[in-house]
């Protein structure tokens, strides 16, 4: 079997003097935000000064990875530390099972206040938290329904205005008593991108590069030749990109105000619809103007996130709970920004795999910490009952990365993840697949319509465009990495993938 610890130890340095036992929690979970997408991160373009605070203030993790890279399956091994073949939400759109054990019912049993504000987007309401206010379903961008244990309210705003002032509301009437814990669920950055008002062209006189694989062809990637998440064919002119949208009929702008709809027609109609009428663009001018409007829209939703994410950072400071609050701020997954023609996500492969993840906790933590072990989302709610001073249960299937953050250091740390992914044909056609992923390789089963293999050398090929499976060079690379995924298999007792294993 594979050891789940390899002897990685955090690379901060000497511990600082360890924090008191039972800190605050704030969990800040975004959705569909790429770590491309955050200064921290590298990102030229985008601007995140909060974001990049907490990762300047504590540790920023350079292999933060999810075991479902899709929207309500990764919020649900958030909530029960498993795979989701174990916590019975493999794809989007059903009702997760709230009976189950979850970390915040944990938390609350052991003397912590807790509350999820924002969205949930697991089709049922939140058990295990003395709060919640909740986005129904994906949520609205604009004056969205929230709901509560007892009523359903439409609040006038921006979405995420308005999570920061339901957070800050909590905040205000919690039991001062106790520890909190309160997971902050933001809309941004979703399809369609819609952003505040006052961020509309707030990065219009960039010019964004072209990522280097954007003309990807797909050769000898099968799966990727068949998916339908492309900006050239897949990305809509009127409900992505706002070209002469719809506003008189349209769900989402039926929701606007009348200044609301006013400064949208202003900015889409007369300037950037009329640009595209003006361009005539076809073929390759259209295909890098979609990208350009797209990124566009795309950074000015982030940079809605992060302002409010600041404030509540300054909330934190003005009311003297910096100094025992540890601040998570992760997205569900990753998300495609143009590399390989994409957008979305669903992918073994990097972009789609690896999360953003950076994490403050003062007296733990030390200041400009890098955390370059592979942690899962699996791993994010043992970690916290950890923090907690409470043992995680025996059939959580994650494994809290304290150690890696504490100055304790590990005994061993995992060198490679397992990832299984479900969700086909709709909406983007993506196959199911299943694989490993080590620091250096990355092996995929694809199954469903079709059944084979790729291989990926990441040293030598980083944008995962060349599949080498199959090529003698790599045959013995490939049976031991099957070896070991077969192994990770059983550890994490997916029965499913097990006997796709065994056909072939």
């Amino acid at each position: 079997m594979l050891l789940l610890w390899q002897g990685v130890r955090a690379q901060n340095g000497p511990a600082a003097a360890p924090a008191p036992r039972r800190p605050n929690i704030i969990f800040i979970l975004s959705d569909d935000h790429a770590y491309q997408a955050i200064s921290a991160y590298g990102s030229r373009l985008a601007e995140t000064p909060n974001i990049d605070r907490i990762a300047r203030e504590g540790a920023i993790f350079t292999r933060a990875m999810v075991t479902n890279s899709i929207c309500g399956p990764s919020r649900a091994s958030l909530l029960t530390g498993k795979y989701s073949h174990k916590n019975g939400y493999t794809v989007n759109e059903r009702k997760f099972n709230t009976d189950q054990p979850v970390f915040p019912a944990m938390l609350r049993e052991n003397g912590y206040e807790t509350a999820w504000i924002g969205k949930w987007h697991l089709g049922n309401l939140p058990k295990g938290f003395d709060f919640f206010r909740i986005l129904n379903g994906q949520g609205e961008y604009y004056n969205p329904d929230l709901i509560g244990a007892r009523d359903t309210t439409r609040m006038q705003g921006y979405v995420t205005d308005i999570i920061t002032r339901l957070t800050e509301s909590w905040l205000d009437g919690r039991d001062t008593s106790k520890p909190f814990c309160l997971i902050v669920g933001e809309k941004a950055t979703h399809r369609e991108w819609l952003p505040d008002i006052q961020d509309l062209g707030a990065f219009d006189d960039k010019d964004i590069p072209l990522p280097a694989d954007f003309h990807d062809l797909y050769e000898g990637r099968r799966a990727a030749a068949v998916q339908d998440m492309t900006i050239g064919k897949t990305m809509l002119l009127k409900e992505d990109l706002k070209v002469h949208a719809d506003y008189e009929h349209s769900g989402i702008y039926n929701r606007f105000t009348p200044e609301q709809k006013k400064a949208f027609y202003d900015y889409y109609e007369n300037k950037v619809s009329r640009e595209f009428d003006q361009r005539k663009d076809t073929g390759e001018a259209l295909l890098r103007w979609k990208y350009q409007r797209y990124l566009k829209d795309y950074l000015s939703v982030a940079r809605s996130l992060d302002r409010n994410i600041g404030l509540l950072l300054r909330y934190l400071d003005e009311k003297g709970l910096a100094g025992n609050t540890v601040v998570i701020y992760a997205s569900d997954q990753g998300f495609y920004l143009g590399e390989h023609g994409w957008f979305d996500k669903r992918w073994i492969y990097e972009e789609s795999l690896r999360t953003p993840f950076v994490m403050r906790y003062p007296g733990v933590i030390r200041p400009g910490s890098t955390i370059s072990a592979i942690t899962l989302n699996i791993d994010w709610g043992p970690t916290l009952l950890d923090i907690a001073g409470i043992r995680t249960p025996a059939d959580m299937q994650g494994v809290s990365f304290l150690p890696l953050l504490d100055g304790r250091g590990a005994s061993g740390w995992r060198k490679a993840m397992y990832y299984h992914y479900y969700e086909y044909p709709q909406p983007h056609h993506v196959s199911p697949h299943f694989g490993i992923r080590t620091e250096r390789w990355v092996l995929v089963r694809f199954y469903g319509p079709a059944d084979f293999w790729e291989l990926y050398d990441l040293d030598k090929d980083p944008e995962e465009l060349h599949n080498l499976y199959g090529q003698p060079a790599y045959q013995s690379t490939a049976e031991k990495l099957k070896r070991q995924l077969k192994e990770l298999i059983l550890q994490y007792d997916d029965q499913e993938a097990l006997k796709i294993l065994a056909s072939n």
